[in-house]
C-alpha cells in the first residue's frame, strides 16, 4: 500500500511539474488569444453622476457607480432589427438623456478617422432611424439636445431633430482640395485631431476649421487588391518637412441665419491651430496657436460678435512646446487652468483670464500626465503624474493654491494608475497594472477608496501561472554622460549559473516617448518578448535620454540632432549589459518599429561593432521623408537645420551595416512611407550589403488583419533563432 501511494505521489509530482513549465507559442499569442486580458470598452459617465455606460456587443449596459451592478440597458442592440452583422463601434448620449446616437459599421480612413451609418435612437419611444443614407462621419449632438451636426463629403451639416431637415452649412468642400468641420492627415496624425467642429452653449453657433490643402502636396500609395487585374493608386496630401502645409482658416457660422464669418487670428497661414473651443463666457471662443517651429504658443480670446480678440496666455521654449491639449476654463468665468514646462517640468497652472496672471497649482520636480478632473466647489485638482519614479504613474489630487497635495491611489501598490471621474466627481473607474499584475478595473470613491472591483483579470492571471514565464524587472544603470538610465530586463527561465545568454533589445525612444513602465503595456509584444525568454533570450528595454517623464532636460536634450545621443546611449546599454556574467556581448540584438525601427536601423550600422542583429518594422530612414509637424517640432525645417537631419540618417550609414539585418514595412503606410524602405534599401544595394527585406501588400503602419500578426511574429522568431 505504501509503495503505490509513493509512485501516485511521484506521479502527481511530475504532472505538477509538467503543468508549470508550460510554454508559450506564437499560437497562443496571435492565433488562439490565449492571453487576451479582458477590458471595458468606452466608459461613458450619464450626466447625473450616479450611473455609467459600457459599449458591449449586446448593447449599453447602464451601470449604478455606488454597487457596480448592471441595471439594464441603455440601448438593447437585439431590440433594433438592425440588418445582420451590423457592429456598433461608438456612441453618444444627448445630455437630456433622452436620445443615443450610434456608429456602425465604420470604415476607417486613417488612424482615428473613419466614416459610418448613424443611427438615431429615442430612449422613450425605442424608435430608431437612421440620419442619413450615406456613411458620415464625426455626428454630434447640440447641447441643447435638438440638433446633430456631422461631415460629409468634406462639408459641414447640421440636423434639425424636430423637422429632421439637414442644413448644409459649408459647400465647397472638395477630397484634396477644402475640408471644413473635420482635419487634414497631419492635424489628424500629429495634433491628434479629427473633430474639426464645436457647439457653442446655447447650441445656435458652430465653430469649424476650414482646410485648404490645394498646394499641399500629394503622396501616392499603390494598392495591390486581389481581384483586380490592375493596381489602384490612393492619392491623399502629406506635408513633408519643409513643405508646405494646408491653409487652415477658422469660421463661426450662426445657425439662425447659417450665415458663416471667419475669425482672423493672423494674415500668416505657415502656423498652427492645434485646438479650439468655446470659453464659458458667453460668446468667447478659444484658439490655441503654434508658430510653425512649435516653440511659441498663445491662447487667444475672441469675442465671435464684435471679433476683438487678446492673449490670455502664452509660453515660449527654446525648444519646443509639448504638444497642446484642450484647456480647462472654469465656470467662475475667471480662470483657465493649463499646463506648461515652464519650470522645467510639466506642471498645472491657473491663469486670471482679465488680468493674465499665472499662479502655480502644482510645482513639483515631476512630470504630469493627465488632468483627470476639476473639482471647483472645493478647488482641487485630481490629476496622475511620474511622481515616484517615471516608470510609475499616481492618482494626486491638490487644491488650486497648490497646497494639501495627495495622493489618491494605493501608495503600497506601484504601477500605472488611470482614472475616468463620473460627471458629479463623486466616483472615478480605475485601472491599474504593474508589470506582473494585468489590468484591474475598480470603482473608487474619489478619496480612492475600493468600492467595488469590476474585471480583475483573474482568468488571465491563472492562465499565465500555467507557463514558465518571468516578469520585467526594473532597474537603472550610468551611461558615459553620468545619466541615469532605467530599464526593465525579461531574464531568460530557468537560467544556468555560468551560462552566457543572447540579448534583445527592444527599443522606441523618439522624443517624449516611453516604453519603459511598470505595466502591461504592449501586451501581446510583451507576452512574445516572455516566449522569447522561454527560448533562451535575455530581453530588455532602456528609455535613453529624450524619452519622457524625466524633466524637459532630458527629454529635449535631443533637439535638432534626433538619433545622435539616443543611439549612444543603446550602445552604452549594449555595453553595460555585455558586461554582466550571464550575458554574450557578442549575441546582443535590437528590434523596433517606427521610431523604434529607425533606431534599430541606426544600431546596425553606426552601433554595428556591438549589435549583431537588427529587426526595423516600418522605419523612418530619412527624416527629409516624415511629416512636417512631427519631424520640425524636434529639428526645425530641412532648409534651417539640413546637418540636423543628414548626421544621422541611416541611409548615409548603409556601408556600415554589418551582421543581420531583417527590414520590414507594409506596402501601404500612410504614416511611415513605404518610400522609406525602398530608399534605404536602394542604399544598401548600392554598397552591396546583404540582408533580409519583407513587404506585407496593403498593409498600413500596423501591419495588422487577417494571418498578418502571426506571420509577421513567426518571422521574426524564425530570424532571431537563426541570427542570434
Amino acid at each position: 500500500m505504501m509503495k503505490r501511494l509513493y509512485t501516485l505521489s511521484i506521479l502527481i509530482l511530475l504532472s505538477l511539474v509538467s503543468f508549470a513549465q508550460k510554454n508559450i507559442t506564437l499560437e497562443d499569442i496571435w492565433q488562439k488569444y490565449t492571453f487576451r486580458p479582458e477590458s471595458i470598452s468606452e466608459i461613458r459617465s450619464l450626466s447625473d453622476g450616479e450611473h455609467y455606460c459600457i459599449l458591449t456587443r449586446n448593447g449599453i449596459e447602464k451601470y449604478e457607480y455606488k454597487t457596480g451592478k448592471k441595471i439594464g440597458y441603455l440601448v438593447d442592440f437585439s431590440a433594433l432589427n438592425l440588418k445582420e452583422g451590423t457592429v456598433i463601434a461608438d456612441y453618444s448620449v444627448s445630455n437630456d438623456n433622452q436620445k443615443v446616437l450610434l456608429a456602425a459599421n465604420p470604415e476607417y480612413i486613417y488612424r482615428h478617422s473613419f466614416v459610418a451609418e448613424y443611427y438615431l435612437y429615442d430612449m422613450k419611444d425605442k424608435s430608431i432611424i437612421r440620419l442619413t443614407d450615406k456613411k458620415i462621419r464625426l455626428a454630434e449632438f447640440s447641447p441643447t439636445n435638438d440638433k446633430i451636426a456631422y461631415v460629409f463629403d468634406n462639408n459641414l451639416y447640421c440636423l434639425l431633430l424636430n423637422t429632421m431637415e439637414s442644413i448644409q452649412i459649408t459647400k465647397d468642400g472638395k477630397y484634396n482640395h477644402i475640408i471644413n468641420g473635420t482635419t487634414d492627415w497631419v492635424y489628424e496624425e500629429e495634433f491628434a485631431i479629427t473633430k474639426g467642429f464645436f457647439w457653442n452653449k446655447t447650441g445656435d453657433k458652430i465653430a469649424y476649421y476650414r482646410f485648404d490643402e490645394s498646394d499641399v502636396k500629394e503622396y501616392d500609395m499603390t494598392m495591390f487588391p486581389q481581384d483586380s487585374l490592375y493596381p489602384v493608386h490612393y492619392k491623399y496630401k502629406y506635408p513633408k518637412a519643409g513643405e508646405d502645409n494646408s491653409k487652415v482658416d477658422i469660421y463661426v457660422c450662426d445657425l439662425n441665419t447659417v450665415k458663416c464669418e471667419r475669425i482672423n487670428i493672423t494674415d500668416d497661414y505657415d502656423v498652427y491651430y492645434p485646438r479650439m473651443q468655446w470659453a464659458e463666457t458667453d460668446g468667447e471662443l478659444c484658439i490655441t496657436f503654434l508658430n510653425r517651429h512649435q516653440n511659441y504658443y498663445k491662447l487667444y480670446l475672441v469675442n465671435v460678435n464684435t471679433k476683438e480678440k487678446r492673449v490670455i496666455f502664452e509660453d515660449v521654449d527654446e525648444c519646443y512646446i509639448e504638444q497642446p491639449d484642450f484647456v480647462t476654463f472654469l465656470k467662475d468665468k475667471k480662470n483657465v487652468i493649463v499646463r506648461s514646462e515652464r519650470n522645467g517640468y510639466m506642471n498645472l497652472y491657473m491663469v486670471d483670464i482679465q488680468s493674465g496672471k499665472v499662479s502655480a497649482i502644482t510645482s513639483g520636480n515631476y512630470d504630469i500626465d493627465n488632468i483627470c478632473y476639476i473639482d471647483e466647489k472645493n478647488k482641487q485638482v485630481y490629476f496622475t503624474a511620474a511622481m515616484t519614479k517615471s516608470y510609475n504613474r499616481e492618482l494626486l489630487r491638490v487644491g488650486f493654491n497648490g497646497k494639501k497635495l495627495e495622493l489618491i491611489s494605493d501608495k503600497n501598490r506601484q504601477g500605472i494608475y488611470t482614472a475616468e471621474f463620473s460627471e458629479n466627481g463623486k466616483y472615478y473607474i480605475s485601472s491599474f497594472s504593474d508589470a506582473s499584475t494585468p489590468t484591474i478595473y475598480t470603482i473608487n470613491d474619489n478619496k480612492g477608496k475600493v468600492l467595488v472591483t469590476l474585471k480583475d483579470n483573474a482568468g488571465l492571471k491563472n492562465t499565465l501561472s500555467q507557463f514558465n514565464i518571468n516578469d520585467k524587472e526594473f532597474s537603472c544603470f550610468t551611461n558615459d554622460n553620468g545619466d541615469t538610465l532605467y530599464y526593465w530586463i525579461i531574464k531568460p527561465t530557468n537560467m544556468q549559473k555560468g551560462k552566457k545568454y543572447p540579448v534583445l533589445f527592444y527599443v522606441y525612444g523618439g522624443p517624449g516617448s516611453q516604453e519603459v513602465l511598470n505595466s502591461q503595456a504592449r501586451f501581446f509584444d510583451y507576452m512574445w518578448f516572455r516566449m522569447l525568454s522561454e527560448r533562451g533570450y535575455v530581453i530588455a528595454c532602456v528609455d535613453g535620454r529624450g524619452t519622457g517623464f524625466r524633466g524637459a532636460k532630458f527629454k529635449k536634450c535631443t533637439y535638432l540632432n534626433l538619433g545622435k545621443i539616443e543611439v549612444e546611449d543603446q550602445i552604452a546599454a549594449a555595453k553595460y549589459f555585455g558586461s554582466l556574467d550571464f550575458v554574450d556581448k557578442d549575441r546582443i540584438g535590437i528590434f523596433g518599429w517606427s521610431y523604434g525601427g529607425y533606431m534599430s536601423s541606426l544600431c546596425i550600422t553606426k552601433g554595428a561593432d556591438y549589435f549583431k542583429t537588427a529587426i526595423a518594422v516600418a522605419p523612418v530612414t530619412n527624416w527629409r521623408s516624415y511629416d512636417n509637424v512631427y519631424t520640425e517640432r524636434f529639428m526645425r525645417t530641412p532648409q534651417e537645420n539640413a546637418a540636423g537631419y543628414d548626421n544621422n540618417c541611416p541611409i548615409h550609414y548603409a556601408g556600415l551595416l554589418k551582421g543581420h539585418y531583417l527590414l520590414i514595412h507594409g506596402t501601404a503606410d500612410d504614416n511611415v512611407h513605404y518610400q522609406n524602405t525602398m530608399n534605404w534599401t536602394t542604399e544598401l544595394i548600392k554598397k552591396n550589403k546583404q540582408f533580409l527585406q519583407f513587404s506585407y501588400p496593403d498593409k498600413n503602419h500596423s501591419i495588422y488583419g487577417g494571418n498578418t500578426r502571426y506571420h509577421l511574429y513567426t518571422m521574426m522568431t524564425d530570424f532571431l533563432e537563426k541570427n542570434l
